[in-house]
């Protein structure tokens, strides 16, 4: 069964960057679309960006511009690349692959 793992989380500054890193144990993460969520306290979850398996990407009009998703079928592994970082990125971020999710990472923009 397979199983996601993020990772890149952390503390950064109003206008700093950070690549979270989705991966998945398997071998079907290649046939899977990737879904970036994010979920601030108090707040819904909500989907962030996503790509397909033909690496068609979305992305929400909050992160448009800023944010981008992409993907390495040879490394079971997704990426979000994150820009501009503002205070409001603030949240839990998770990756969801054929329905499963993996158990978050923090990220927090603050100075």
């Amino acid at each position: 069964q397979m199983q996601l793992a993020e990772s890149g989380g952390g503390l950064v500054q109003p206008g700093g960057t950070l690549k979270l890193a989705c991966t998945a144990t398997g071998r079907v993460f290649r046939y899977g679309e990737v879904r970036w969520f994010r979920q601030a306290p108090g707040k819904e979850r909500e989907l962030v960006a996503t790509i397909g398996t033909a690496e068609s990407t979305k992305y929400a009009d909050s992160v448009k511009g800023r944010f981008t998703v992409s993907r390495d079928n040879d490394k079971n592994t997704g990426y979000l690349q994150m820009n501009s970082l503002k205070p409001e990125d603030t949240a839990v971020y998770y990756c969801n692959v054929h329905n499963k999710w993996g158990q978050g990472t923090q990220v927090t923009v603050s100075s």
